[in-house]
């Protein structure tokens, strides 16, 4: 056999897909099968030699080994469209059809032009009685058929994670075929994906300007809006909608969403209803429903709703997972039963299987199992990493250019440049470290509002990072070397501006995205009176609550505890930085100090911030008001030490 194969720079194998399909289309099928064993031998950690080799199996009908080959591909990459297309094969070839249109749904949603996985649906679909849905996929083959094929290799690269490089083509498209409507719209999906919001946002308005009628386009621009924090604008665009189609349930849940944004949490359950009359027991509503009611602290009725949907459909991960969230839900032994049973499901998705693994992790840490515990925030952990393009040298390599070069003299060129506001006080840190605790604190203040984790910090760095055009080149912070005066105190000002919709007229308000510790040199020379508080908490406490915490987005250091180790220790050395460079400017609050003494340490705060003390500060359990982060029961309780050494149970897994 000739020798088929390079290695990239990654360690990845580049098999040689020409012998391949011509060994398969000329029935060579143990030719194939002996050089991809090989493979896989050779790249244990890559899942295309085991993707292939589990169709070279299927072809052969051998499907044991083929089986395993694809759990080892969809461990290694849990999400990858074509493992799971694979996979779909897998099934509908022995004829398990229920099991094959389950895993050809997951590989639709994770690449919407998987034109073979879309086929594959429709022809088990036309066998079934399930017309509305055998007509939608119907109607997604027609709209792909229309398209250029650019634009599907576009969407696909997309689907593979591959932004910059589908970002050049698809500008290269609209070079060639200037205002094309679905390569708008890619291309602002891109920017959406890369937090490059505001150029999104104006493709989109642009967009819709050309094709008014393109409900898409309006989905689109809505979600833009939102994660611009533009939410009374975003619930304007979803009530548009939903008076254009007054039937349509994804428009109802739209508008459900972005009220729960402007805290009408009444009104958002109220559609989230008129959605469940129409389609009772519908599993993701019951949730959305539940997440509504809980951060409106109608704690009893979140339960009941999760609960509900989990009647209708007991595989359904994110509700299982919400009820262990609360942290102060106790699942008894038949719910740990049923988890255990629906974690083992044939077709389960690999969201499902993280949420559970996450969810039996804490179910077996309060039964004091913590064998079993560790074993499924593990699980869950390994699943998210393999997920993720984290990589902890680079960001330790990003910390360290903050420290090089914002330094005392850059500080010094630019001051009085940043605008002279007062008001915002930003908490930072790591996750799990007791910023909640600081903020529902200070949000009992009567001069301060509690706000939620604001996003514009990091989107303004990332747009200083990619300078006029997405690239792997990083221009922040080399930027604010020469960057103009004028700009700090315009961004400043922006700030202010896109961040008063959280605001209820007090004088102060509280922004407490941890990851702004990366970003305090920016803050201080847009915002130089800006409070900043570090909140803190020991490494081991702090590093295990981020590991078997399962975060929404953002914190993809806490999916391996070599990973989140490094990390705390990045955090800690930039800290050492900010507060040599800005001495007496930061508060460092430490999570153990506030436990041990509650009143000296909110004098200490209240001291920093500039503000009298006032009682109500000491109960801040009582003080109600919208929580949306991880421990948003957890600060609706008294103030309780048991929590503090809880990671000492797991101490022989963090050596």
């Amino acid at each position: 056999m000739q020798s088929v194969s390079e290695v990239t720079q990654a360690g990845e194998p580049t098999l040689d897909l020409k012998s391949l399909q011509q060994w398969m289309s000329n029935n060579q099928l143990d030719f194939a099968r002996q050089y991809l064993e090989q493979k896989c031998e050779q790249f244990p950690s890559s899942h295309e030699p085991f993707y292939y080799l589990a169709a070279c199996c299927r072809y052969q009908k051998d499907f044991v080994p083929a089986k395993a080959a694809l759990e080892h591909a969809r461990k290694l990459d849990p999400n990858n469209s074509r493992v799971l297309q694979e996979q779909g094969h897998f099934y509908r070839d022995q004829k398990k059809f229920d099991q094959a249109l389950s895993f050809y749904q997951q590989a639709t949603r994770q690449n919407p032009v998987l034109l073979s996985a879309w086929h594959a649906q429709r022809d088990i679909l036309k066998t079934q009685s399930n017309q509305t849905a055998y007509h939608a996929v119907l109607k997604q083959i027609t709209h792909l058929d229309s398209l250029p094929k650019a634009l599907l290799a576009i969407q696909d690269l997309m689907a593979q994670g591959r932004l910059v490089k589908a970002e050049q083509l698809v500008r290269h498209f609209l070079q060639q075929v200037p205002h094309h409507i679905e390569a708008m719209r890619l291309l602002a999906e891109i920017g959406l994906r890369l937090g490059v919001l505001d150029d999104a946002e104006f493709l989109l308005a642009s967009a819709i300007k050309l094709d008014p009628s393109n409900l898409q386009l309006h989905v689109d621009y809505l979600q833009a809006l939102s994660k611009r924090q533009k939410y009374s604008a975003a619930y304007e665009q979803a009530n548009w909608l939903l008076a254009k189609h007054p039937e349509n349930h994804q428009f109802k849940s739209l508008v459900a969403i972005q009220a729960m944004h402007l805290a009408l949490y009444d009104k958002a359950v109220n559609f989230l209803d008129q959605v469940l009359n129409e389609i009772p027991g519908e599993p993701i509503t019951l949730t959305t429903r539940g997440h509504a009611l809980k951060t409106a602290g109608r704690n009893e009725e979140a339960i009941a709703s999760y609960r509900e949907a989990l009647t209708t459909n007991p595989k359904h991960g994110e509700a299982w997972y919400a009820l262990a969230n609360l942290k102060t839900y106790q699942f008894s032994e038949q719910d740990i039963q049923h988890m255990l049973a629906n974690i083992q499901a044939e077709g389960l998705s690999s969201g499902d299987t993280v949420h559970l693994s996450f969810a039996l992790g804490k179910a077996f840490e309060d039964r004091q199992l913590y064998d079993q515990s560790f074993s499924f925030y593990r699980q869950g952990n390994s699943l998210k990493k393999a997920q993720s393009r984290y990589e902890a040298n680079a960001m330790t390599q990003e910390l360290t250019r903050q420290q090089e070069i914002i330094t005392s003299e850059l500080m010094a060129r630019y001051s009085g440049a940043g605008c002279d506001a007062k008001d915002p006080i930003f908490i930072v840190g790591m996750p799990r470290a007791g910023s909640t605790l600081l903020e529902q604190i200070l949000s009992s203040h009567s001069q301060v509002d509690g706000t939620l984790e604001l996003p514009n910090i990091i989107a303004l760095a990332q747009k200083l990072r990619r300078g006029d055009r997405l690239s792997h080149q990083s221009h922040y912070p080399e930027v604010l070397l020469d960057i103009d005066p004028q700009m700090l105190r315009l961004y400043g000002e922006n700030y202010l501006e896109e961040t008063r919709i959280h605001r209820q007229g007090a004088a102060y308000f509280i922004d407490k995205m941890p990851n702004n510790f990366r970003h305090i040199g920016l803050i201080k020379l847009i915002l130089p009176n800006a409070k900043i508080i570090d909140a803190r908490r020991s490494a081991p406490a702090c590093c295990f609550g981020g590991f078997k915490q399962l975060f929404a987005q953002g914190q993809e250091f806490s999916y391996d505890l070599a990973d989140i180790g490094q990390y705390y220790r990045d955090y800690v050395d930039l800290m050492d930085h900010w507060q040599a460079l800005f001495p007496d400017e930061i508060l460092l609050m430490e999570y153990e100090n506030v436990v041990d003494d509650l009143e000296g340490s909110v004098r200490k705060l209240l001291e920093y911030c500039g503000l009298p003390f006032e009682e109500q500060c000491l109960e801040f359990h009582k003080t109600e008001r919208a929580v949306r982060t991880a421990s948003s029961e957890q600060v609706r309780q008294p103030l309780y030490k048991t929590g503090v050494d809880q990671w000492a149970n797991f101490e022989r897994w963090l050596t």
